[in-house]
């Protein structure tokens, strides 16, 4: 992997899950930098991980070959305006945004019109290592900043590059809101098993641990599709059979379908008005 200077603006647990990844993989601390206005998670971070650490988002722009945007999304333009109007020169460097909603054109807008920019859109489980990253590049990123990108976003899971920037809304919908589905549907699970007769810690157990196996099935057998998978567990006439009809009898599909289209019209709707 290269070992570019990188520097985080921002140090919340997106970026705190990044820096982990890659100190795990052997990124080297000293070409770390974070930078937020408060001490604390600075602290932790330095503590943690003995990466540099500042309070001046200039000085960590300054030293760093590739800039990790990780503002929220409304602080984005004050955070740039203030960073250029202080003097920060983007010349040569590579920013990446892991802010959602915030176009490539709108933070070319926003960075000076510099165009060399990466936009990201991971989900929550990049917290455990365990992310799915999408990716977005226009024409002018060099495909050596696209593979730096590529290699910083691993550090916290898989990645998926777009090569439509509408398709970052699809990952949306597919990987960046979805972890909240699968939540939706254990915690359905959960409240039936709790009226089955399990007590809360049994009830969590049961569904959790079943999410987690099947997962792991998943990405055990990739030579295997998902149908194939489910037709495995479900014996012609058995409970499984029954439970999977009664799905399909609701309309379990275009439940879906529905839900994810309603997240791209949303985002879409959000990226509009940053």
């Amino acid at each position: 992997m290269e070992h570019r200077k990188l520097a985080f603006i921002g140090a919340g647990n997106m970026s705190r899950s990044l820096i982990s990844g890659l100190i795990r993989s052997g990124y080297p601390a000293s070409h770390i930098t974070a930078a937020n206005p408060s001490r604390p998670k600075l602290d932790a971070l330095a503590a943690d991980f003995g990466i540099h650490i500042t309070q001046n988002n200039l000085e960590a722009a300054t030293q760093a070959e590739a800039i990790v945007l990780a503002v929220k999304p409304q602080m984005m333009a004050g955070m740039l305006s203030e960073l250029l109007a202080a003097g920060a020169d983007f010349s040569g460097k590579l920013l990446i945004s892991i802010a959602a909603g915030i176009s490539v054109n709108r933070l070319e807008q926003m960075a000076g019109g510099h165009a060399n920019i990466v936009r990201t859109m991971p989900n929550t489980p990049s917290l455990l290592g365990l992310g799915m990253t999408g990716l977005y590049a226009g024409a002018a990123v060099a495909q050596a900043d696209r593979d730096y990108c590529q290699q910083v976003m691993e550090a916290a899971g898989k990645t998926l590059w777009v090569a439509e920037e509408d398709g970052i809304n699809q990952i949306i919908a597919a990987a960046g809101s979805a972890p909240a589905y699968f939540f939706l549907f254990m915690e359905a699970m959960a409240k039936q098993a709790e009226q089955s007769g399990f007590s809360a810690d049994e009830a969590r157990l049961l569904v959790q641990q079943t999410a987690l196996g099947a997962a792991n099935m998943v990405a055990a057998n990739p030579h295997l599709s998902l149908g194939q998978l489910r037709e495995q567990v479900t014996s012609k006439g058995g409970t499984t059979a029954e439970a999977i009809r009664s799905f399909n009898d609701n309309g379990l599909e275009p439940l879906v379908a529905n839900a994810m289209q309603a997240a791209v019209a949303r985002a879409r709707e959000l990226e509009s008005q940053l």
